[in-house]
């Protein structure tokens, strides 16, 4: 959410940002809406006023014995206070609607974010490791004869619909030691703290990690109200919802393994075949909340923390920055780590980290206050996939496949399947 007095200031500066994104200048209609609630409020303090004023003459009128004029400043009074009744109802519909207008405009780019229109304009940051030559064409991760028996999209349809995949035997556990792998790096070597969170959430945490009110057709609500999380990045960040915290807190540094469930509203006919884009898929999410200062040191480390995970796995991939047209609504800045996937021949990402700075802050009303003293400042958030657990399996399939359909698991992935060390063709871990 953004800063109506910084608007006030600097309209320029929203229309700049909002041009670069794509989309129209909002100012003038934010500038107006403000300035119309800020007048209902001067006219409800000066009927007030005036109610007052008349309320004390009231008594001297009817001590005078002046039966008219105790009239007339009765009438008055009473007529100011139904205006006063009148114009606070005015401002309150008026704030609710400039709220609202604040809480659909996206987060400004930062100055060294790329410009540009879509997903071509991102910009390639670095890359690592080579992708394999095979010697043979390789298969997607769905048309491996050994994946084949531990991933069933007929029977998940049977019972949830398309866009589900139910997983057994050792593909499963694959994909539970992927998790599982994930999160104890996270913890151990990079300094995250495992958290678990619920997978439900009240619609006020969804309005402050900016899901709401925008977006609310790429998420589920249940009949109660509340919403299943699309990513812990909702719950994560929503633990300082309304909190002022010391500056000695921070950085606060979360990581989380849940079940995240997304409608996919926006991507018909999109990655249909596969487990690529699924309704519910399961995550590592990473979450910092930090000092203003620390933000941009804090997207570095936390970019490194997902890269690290594939460098381990052995998976190549490639870092982008994402332009101004491809930024996603909250974030200031975000880059997106792109797996190698050998059966579709391209990259595909499996992480996004963004920073989003002081964005969502102020839509959770979430401070910190400074050691040195003075006013408590707005924190600043950031968020990332560490990794995209079903992605971080599809490329471990596919980057790992022989010949005849089996699989090579990535040796630091084999001490979290007990020494297993292959998939073979059967679909048996070996």
């Amino acid at each position: 959410m953004h800063d109506i007095r910084a608007i006030r200031e600097n309209p320029e500066t929203l229309d700049a940002a909002l041009g670069r994104r794509g989309a129209e200048p909002m100012s003038s209609a934010v500038l107006a809406l403000d300035a119309e609630r800020r007048a209902a409020i001067l006219a409800a303090e000066t009927a007030q006023a005036d109610q007052n004023r008349a309320s004390k003459e009231v008594g001297k009128a009817k001590a005078s014995g002046d039966e008219a004029e105790f009239e007339r400043l009765r009438a008055l009074v009473a007529e100011k206070k139904a205006e006063v009744a009148e114009m606070q109802e005015k401002a309150k519909v008026l704030d609710t609607q400039l709220t609202d207008l604040l809480m659909g405009l996206p987060n400004l780019p930062l100055a060294d974010v790329p410009d540009g229109a879509d997903e071509n304009d991102n910009v390639e940051i670095r890359r690592w490791g080579e992708p394999r030559s095979f010697d043979f064409t390789p298969k997607e991760h769905y048309e491996l004869e050994g994946v084949k028996p531990g991933m069933d999209f007929e029977t998940a349809a049977k019972l949830s619909g398309s866009r589900f995949v139910l997983l057994s035997g050792g593909v499963a556990r694959i994909h539970r030691a992927l998790a599982q792998f994930m999160l104890d790096t996270h913890v151990e070597e990079h300094d995250l703290a495992e958290t678990w969170t619920p997978v439900l959430v009240r619609p006020e945490m969804m309005y402050g990690t900016g899901q709401l009110p925008k977006f609310g057709e790429d998420s589920y609500e249940t009949t109660n109200g509340w919403w299943l999380i699309p990513t812990s990045e909702v719950t994560l960040t929503n633990i300082v919802n309304g909190l002022t915290v010391d500056e000695g807190y921070l950085p606060r540094r979360y990581a989380a393994h849940s079940q995240c469930f997304r409608s996919e509203a926006g991507s018909a006919g999109r990655d249909t075949s596969g487990m690529l884009r699924q309704h519910q898929f399961e995550k590592v999410e990473m979450v910092t909340v930090c000092h203003p200062d620390k933000s941009l040191e804090e997207h570095e480390r936390m970019t490194r923390c997902a890269e690290a995970i594939l460098e381990k796995l052995g998976l190549p991939y490639r870092t982008v920055v994402l332009c101004t047209g491809d930024i996603g609504f909250g974030a200031q800045k975000t880059h997106d780590i792109e797996v190698w996937l050998p059966g579709q021949n391209t990259y595909r990402e499996i992480s996004s980290v963004s920073t989003c700075g002081d964005f969502q802050a102020r839509r959770m009303n979430a401070r910190y206050k400074p050691t040195e003293g003075g006013k408590p400042g707005f924190l600043h958030t950031l968020n990332g996939s560490g990794l995209a657990v079903g992605r971080a399996l599809i490329a471990v399939l596919e980057n790992g496949q022989q010949a005849d359909g089996s699989v090579d698991l990535p040796e630091a992935l084999h001490p979290w399947l007990r020494g297993k060390t292959r998939l073979d063709a059967s679909g048996n871990l070996v």
